[in-house]
């Protein structure tokens, strides 16, 4: 599965630094606004030990784990909707993501620039948020326009789009995002080819200073207490000490570095699974000599779907598929000894695939 997640922001607020902490490439981290002008994409692993205790197992010629892609996208400012600071460029950069990374800055430092006044998280989380809003109107104003001649005329189908436009139309009015409208899976498809910005699922990420990554901080606590009734997620970073920690490459190094500051495992882990947790993603397993895999799929697909992701012939011709559970595997070894202990089960096609199943599919096209 193609999966992006785009990081946004205002300028300066260690969008870059956290991007290139999360590739080690040392993509443009400058103290000026625009200093990232096209997106840069970086493929990031997901973590997962599950990995590490099936190659153990199997010791295969290679391991492959999951992976999400990240877009840095440049700095928005107030304005972006109406093309300031070349904003609808950055503003369609967004559209093709399938999620959003809004980073935040909730640390003082007097040395970098800061346009919009003193640090004020929530004024910046609500700036961004209009900006996307704006733009969302505007996409759906031009919707409204095109088809309010066929609802006129009677066409039973634009009249029914046009109701569902109009209340999106009357949420964003408010000031208020497209995804806390709600409406039925059917009436959604109203705007699905507008790609809304504000329907997309976010994520924030608060950039403190290290000293402040086991306690919050003034900003911190209002940004929580803003983003409290949306139900999201807040990943507290240190966007320049995460910087340092990928360029240690030596595993015991890194360990020992994380633990100086008290931490278990970087920030940028907690992001990365959390940006997989806000798109509803579960990882499946295959495991044999050749290679151990990490598959991605949404939660709730059925075992054809999964296969699909392997390829599409595996899906079309789908038979059965053999499931082990990690649990069993560590225990007995190998699926040949699960299949000798009843502990491989032959699922069907109605097989709700679970987050953890070692999977081995049986198809004839």
């Amino acid at each position: 599965m193609g999966l992006r997640c785009g990081i946004v922001g205002l300028p300066n607020v260690g969008k870059s630094t956290l991007f290139s902490a999360l590739t080690n490439i040392q993509n443009v981290a400058a103290n000026y606004e625009f200093a990232t002008i096209d997106p840069n994409i970086g493929i990031i692993d997901v973590p997962d030990d599950r990995l590490d205790i099936l190659s153990e197992i199997v010791n295969p010629q290679r391991v492959v784990p999951a992976t999400i892609e990240f877009v840095d996208i440049a700095g928005l400012v107030k304005g972006a909707s109406k093309n300031e600071g070349r904003g609808n460029g950055f503003l369609t950069n967004i559209r093709e993501v399938d999620a959003i990374v809004h980073v935040i800055r909730c640390f003082d430092d007097v040395n970098i620039v800061r346009s919009v006044g003193p640090v004020n998280p929530v004024s910046d989380k609500e700036i961004i948020e209009m900006e996307l809003q704006l733009k969302d109107l505007e996409s759906v104003d031009k919707k409204i326009g095109r088809i309010e001649r066929s609802a006129k005329s009677g066409d039973p189908r634009a009249k029914a789009e046009l109701e569902v436009l109009k209340q999106y139309k009357a949420t964003l009015e408010q000031g208020k995002n497209a995804r806390t409208l709600e409406v039925s899976e059917d009436e959604k498809k109203a705007v699905t080819d507008l790609f809304l910005l504000t329907m997309k699922p976010m994520m924030y990420v608060a950039n403190v200073d290290e000293k402040y990554l086991h306690e919050d901080n003034s900003h911190v606590k209002a940004l929580k207490e803003a983003v409290s009734k949306e139900g999201a997620n807040i990943v507290k970073i240190c966007a320049a000490l995460e910087a340092q920690i990928a360029e240690i490459t030596e595993k015991e190094e890194k360990k020992m570095f994380l633990e100086e500051y008290g931490l278990k495992e970087s920030g940028l882990n907690r992001m990365i699974r959390a940006g997989y947790e806000l798109l509803d993603l579960i990882t499946y397993f295959t495991a044999g000599e050749k290679e151990v895999r990490a598959w991605t799929i949404k939660k709730g697909w059925k075992a054809p779907q999964a296969a699909g992701v392997i390829h599409t012939d595996f899906e079309r011709g789908f038979i059965k598929a053999e499931v082990v559970k990690l649990t069993d595997f560590q225990k007995f070894k190998s699926e040949a000894a699960c299949r000798e202990a009843g502990k491989l089960a032959i699922e069907g096609k109605e097989y709700v695939v679970e987050d953890g199943d070692i999977m081995h599919f049986r198809f004839n096209v």
